[in-house]
């Protein structure tokens, strides 16, 4: 066995085949966290866990926690499925994300741990991960990660009503985690569902649902997206995007900007192109946009401006001094005629 240290806050785990990144960024850490990479490490130059499994395979993997403050540090750990996120970035600590279905199993029901673990002052203390692996054997990866958060305990002096203990959640380490019981290359798929409006940010977007059904990683994802009015060529809306990464058994939503346009009811096409590193796929899915929604995305998209009753106003006040005057010209001159 071998011990490697997690080393940044940014990039604890930066690999080939994915990167694994802390979802909560501080300035420094109270604790530190090393893995122990057990015998069965595909990669043993990886510092996350990349483990070749049997099916009803029952293993403890160990994180090692060391705490070189004066003062006990109180660790929650939790472990989540890999997930992605509508930037086309593979997310492994908690998101409100629904499990994908075609996930056959969640990272959560495989593996258990301790729900809280205090580290002692100027001290260490081993994180025991217990890992049972189905009984049927499967194809492909399950991946996801187990997110190390400090929780600190701080008394509070607000009052007699607020006197005790409040629980306030600081840093976090995310250290992945994969499983896999064969080397058998899984198929690349790539699903496209749901196509509605929606909104991100507060700004009008047409959302297109992404679905990787397969046990494996899009890597190199690209997508080329146009939004036309159905029957015609026009492209009134598009999105470009590369460099993302798919999760296996995942999906996401994939935005495609109106840029402070607004919704117009009507019948549309998307037409969309994607590519990963292995595959490539093409689509057209017609969706309509209704009335009643696209007046409700468009009276809260920030980006839309509103009518300009100032330049109403100055235009209106223009016509009626301009009026006035014709008025006073001609009253003038009809009475030096009299």
């Amino acid at each position: 066995m071998r011990k490697n240290t997690l080393w940044t806050l940014f990039g604890l785990l930066i690999v080939s085949l994915v990167s694994f990144t802390p979802f909560a960024l501080a300035s420094e850490f109270n604790f530190g966290v090393y893995t122990v990479i057990p015998d069965n490490q595909i990669d043993k130059q990886k510092s996350y866990f990349n483990l070749m499994m049997k099916p009803n395979q029952e293993q403890t993997l160990t994180i090692q926690l060391k705490n070189d403050t004066g003062e006990d540090v109180i660790i929650e750990p939790k472990i989540h499925s890999a997930t992605t996120n509508l930037n086309g970035v593979v997310e492994y600590g908690p998101t409100n994300a629904e499990p994908d279905p075609t996930l056959r199993y969640e990272l959560g029901d495989l593996i258990t741990t301790e729900k809280e673990i205090t580290i002692p002052a100027k001290g260490s203390k081993d994180l025991f991960l217990h890992v049972k692996m189905p009984e049927e054997e499967f194809d492909g990866i399950l991946a996801g990660g187990i997110t190390i958060e400090e929780k600190e305990a701080s008394s509070t002096n607000t009052g007699e009503a607020n006197k005790g203990l409040s629980i306030e959640n600081k840093y976090a380490y995310v250290v992945g985690i994969t499983l896999q019981e064969t080397i058998e290359q899984v198929t690349q798929d790539l699903k496209l569902h749901d196509v509605k409006a929606g909104q991100l940010n507060a700004r009008n977007v047409i959302n297109a649902t992404l679905q990787n059904p397969t046990a494996t990683y899009l890597n190199r994802f690209e997508v080329d997206a146009e939004v036309t009015k159905k029957g015609q060529t026009e492209v009134l809306y598009e999105s470009k995007n590369q460099d993302m990464q798919v999760a296996p058994n995942s999906n996401f939503d994939y935005p495609i900007e109106l840029n402070g346009e607004k919704f117009k009811t009507g019948e549309y096409t998307l037409h969309l192109k994607a590519k990963s590193s292995k595959e490539s796929w093409e689509f057209e899915k017609d969706f309509t946009i209704k009335g009643e929604e696209a007046q409700q995305f468009n009276a809260t998209d920030v980006s839309i401006e509103g009518p300009n009753y100032l330049a109403y106003m100055v235009g209106l006040l223009t016509l009626i001094v301009v009026g006035l005057l014709i008025f006073i010209f001609y009253s003038r001159k009809k009475q030096k005629k009299q």
